[in-house]
């Protein structure tokens, strides 16, 4: 299909501060868990308590993200930009100066929602400054912002707690983000022409509802079981309000997301690929420093440092992923992507309290090749072969089933490791070895449904 719209003299410059604040929001997503243990002594909370914390920021990340549709067409880019900044400051600053739990809760839920906005402007901006040509190239910028940041956060959260505060994980960020917020304000094109729709308000209301009570159910779940009533009614509530939304956006005539795109069956594939990896990531992320520090019994920084290659690797490969997904066939990609994945899983699973730590580096950095040489051509290849009119919405789909994706991840590899730890209570480096098994256990269980989802077409997913 060709592509009429006018591109950036200078794409990669345009994005350089929806790049870097895409960068932190996915960074602080991740950077707190490793600081749980102390903030629970700081605020005398349980650890039940603390998870919220995790669960405050995904939840709002879930309402925010797919309402970005709607929003995109009443406020210009570089309006979002400067909302969403400004947000994550606040939040930041809120944060490190929290006087209590709640004060904390509340700085949280801001830089959610800053996140919210961050993820889809930065995908829908990639694809209108960048030529349809080099929809990988972009993607895979993306992809080193999207599934670097995770990687690595732990990393930099134990350097930061070795030599600083908790405080100091909210305090770098700030001046970081003003940089970005000045390089948005001086670079970053108004990509979207504002055509400010009739608001529906049964779409917005059945949207919070659904994705919210979906990512608060999945979430609750990894910390109160998975037969918990509060549970299973957010689950519930969430799956008939998300049914509700569809049908109202598949017969609007001014959808604010737009759901045909999953009529295209790379859309499609791309959608279930993107959020099973996504799972299996961040279920993973959470188990490893788990294994490392209270089976192994590692200090902070050196189960960074083990970390470490599988961020350098996954860094590499995240860009190195979109330029290859513009030039070989996508399915081959995704494929070799998907089975990579799933070995890296079944050596995790075979992790004991005495095996060697190199199978530990070996198996996070072949996750890490895995996962973005997966994850970037999907992107890629689902917002190609989608009308163009679509693609915006489409980011958008892929942004909000990505956060799904890493909030049941997470909440999987919780419950299971939780469950395990009470059941051998006496002996706390063995349930935790228990625990992380069967968390690995259910990461092959994913991996595995995607490298069925990129197996199961026949036909080429690609128009080359």
């Amino acid at each position: 299909m060709s592509d009429t719209r006018p591109q950036a003299r200078s794409p990669f410059i345009s994005l350089m501060g929806l790049l870097i604040a895409g960068f932190l929001g996915l960074f602080s997503e991740a950077a707190l868990n490793i600081a749980l243990p102390d903030l629970m002594e700081v605020f005398s909370v349980s650890a039940a308590i603390v998870q919220w914390l995790t669960t405050a920021y995904l939840l709002a990340v879930g309402v925010v993200l797919p309402l970005f549709g709607l929003v995109s067409r009443w406020l210009s880019t570089r309006q979002l930009a400067v909302i969403a900044n400004a947000a994550f400051i606040l939040g930041a600053v809120v944060c490190a100066l929290s006087a209590d739990f709640g004060m904390l809760i509340l700085g949280r839920v801001l830089q959610g929602i800053a996140t919210g906005i961050m993820l889809p402007l930065l995908f829908s901006a990639a694809i209108s400054v960048y030529p349809l040509a080099q929809r990988g190239k972009a993607l895979g910028m993306i992809g080193l912002v999207v599934m670097f940041a995770p990687a690595v956060s732990p990393v930099v959260a134990g350097l930061i707690l070795e030599v600083a505060t908790w405080e100091w994980i909210f305090w770098v960020t700030v001046p970081v983000m003003a940089a970005a917020l000045v390089l948005s304000l001086a670079k970053l094109p108004n990509v979207r022409e504002l055509s400010r729709p009739h608001i529906d308000m049964l779409s917005i209301v059945s949207s919070v509802i659904g994705f919210g009570g979906l990512v608060l159910g999945v979430s609750v779940g990894g910390e109160q079981g998975w037969t918990s009533p509060v549970v299973a009614i957010s689950l519930l509530v969430g799956l008939l309000s998300l049914a509700v939304f569809v049908r109202r956006q598949l017969r609007s005539a001014q959808p604010f997301l737009e759901m045909r795109a999953f009529t295209s069956r790379a859309f499609s594939t791309g959608a279930i690929v993107i959020g099973l990896l996504s799972a299996v990531l961040m279920c993973t992320i959470f188990l490893i420093p788990m294994y490392l520090q209270d089976a192994r019994l590692m200090s902070v920084l050196a189960a960074a440092f083990i970390m470490l290659p599988g961020g350098v690797v996954n860094g590499v490969l995240s860009a190195a992923a979109g330029r290859a997904s513009d030039l070989l066939p996508p399915r081959r990609l995704i494929q070799a992507g998907t089975v990579l994945t799933c070995g890296a899983a079944v050596v995790f699973a075979g992790l004991g309290q005495a095996s060697a730590l190199v199978w530990v580096v070996v198996a996070h950095c072949v996750l890490m090749v895995g996962i973005p040489l997966a994850v970037t051509p999907a992107q890629a290849n689902g917002l190609r072969e989608v009308p163009q009119a679509y693609a915006a919405d489409g980011s958008t789909i892929y942004s909000t089933v990505q956060q799904i994706g890493g909030a049941i991840g997470t909440a999987v590899g919780a419950s299971l490791l939780s469950a395990a730890q009470a059941a051998q209570a006496g002996d706390a480096v063995a349930g935790t070895v228990t625990g992380t098994h069967h968390g690995y256990i259910a990461a092959i269980v994913m991996a595995v449904f995607a490298v069925i989802a990129a197996l199961w077409p026949r036909r080429r997913i690609s128009g080359r």
